[in-house]
């Protein structure tokens, strides 16, 4: 596993380095955030442990940078700090540090404290399950790229903005929103029952053809009941389920497969549908170039209330250049696996 050490300070550093190579770890190595964040993104690690207080940029801000910018993946952080009190460790936690480690740090706790990390990273084992049942559904369309990846990221950017938000304070916490960005890759998994003439088909759509593509929503909602009746207690299963069934609903009563309005509508599937919107609107398609962010948002706007829930439309004006930033992060990296496939099969 590769481990990324943040410190400014270089003997911490090479402690650090020095304990983890000799325990089988993969280490990487900054002296302030700025080059941390260059490595992270490059390595994609998924690990990180750094000082709390250096130049520049603090381990707390660089404890938030990762969260809103962890596209590749769950990444633990260990602060390593001098400070212990409860506040600061209610700050640290508040900016997402998973876990601290006290100065002069102990070899046998740190490595303790790792191997705990790994045991949470492992669980992304169901995560990586979910996605590959998802691409499998996508694969049917190639034009799609990383939509799957975008939605997810998106979801859980307007998730984590209504957290905040008076009214979702007792409804909306991290389970929530860790759940709505598991699961959002499964809004379309019942497409994988809709024939390749209708689901590829370039133009516009007949009657017919609508009401048998508008049934990936009931063909997705009874795959998931099957998993729900072999496991009803599991929370993301049920959570998946909503998404699937409920995201083309419309906000006014007017969408499918039920007429659902307003709070009938699950919550998770309202969030889901700002979020796969935007990507639609902003992705090219043979039927379409894509729209720009402005465009998409304009749309966005002049639906609230009608197609979607104001409160979420009101989530993505808060983190619309958060959206801006995953966007371009998630095409450029879509550009460079296509060139890189084109290059293999030269």
């Amino acid at each position: 596993m590769k481990i990324l050490i943040v410190d400014d300070d270089m003997i911490s550093r090479e402690l650090l380095r020095s304990v983890l190579e000799e325990s089988g770890f993969s280490v990487f190595m900054a002296e302030n955030g700025a080059e941390a964040i260059e490595i992270y993104e490059r390595e994609r690690i998924r690990f990180v442990i750094t000082d709390w207080e250096m130049p520049e940029m603090s381990g707390i801000d660089l404890c938030r940078h990762i969260r809103r910018r962890s596209l590749h993946g769950y990444v633990y952080l260990i602060l390593l700090t001098g400070r212990g009190k409860s506040r600061e460790i209610v700050e640290g936690m508040s900016a997402g540090a998973d876990d601290f480690i006290v100065k002069p740090f102990n070899r046998p706790e740190l490595l303790v404290r790792i191997r705990a990390g790994e045991r949470i990273l492992s669980l992304e084992t169901r995560e990586l399950l979910i996605f590959a049942l998802a691409k499998l559904a996508e694969s049917r369309d190639p034009e799609t790229g990383k939509h799957l990846e975008r939605v997810q990221n998106y979801s859980r950017l307007l998730a984590r903005a209504m957290a905040s938000m008076p009214r979702y304070l007792g409804t909306i916490d991290d389970e929530f929103v860790h759940l709505v960005y598991q699961t959002s890759p499964l809004h379309d998994i019942g497409k994988v029952g809709i024939p390749d003439s209708i689901l590829l088909k370039p133009g516009r759509f007949s009657d017919d053809e609508f009401e048998l593509m508008k049934a990936h929503t009931t063909i997705g909602a009874e795959t998931l009941d099957a998993a729900l009746a072999q496991n009803p207690q599991a929370r993301f299963l049920q959570v998946a389920r909503e998404i699937a069934a409920a995201h083309h609903e419309r906000y006014d009563g007017r969408g499918y497969p039920l007429g659902l309005a307003g709070e009938e509508i699950p919550l998770s599937a309202r969030i889901v549908a700002v979020a796969d919107v935007y990507d639609a609107l902003t992705s090219k398609r043979v039927y379409k170039d894509a729209f720009a962010h402005h465009l998409a948002r304009n749309i966005i706007l002049k639906d609230s209330g009608t197609h979607f829930d104001p409160d979420v439309v009101d989530a993505f004006l808060a983190v619309e250049n958060d959206f801006i930033e995953i966007r371009n992060a998630l095409f450029e990296d879509e550009h460079a696996s296509r060139q890189g496939s084109l290059v293999a099969s030269r």
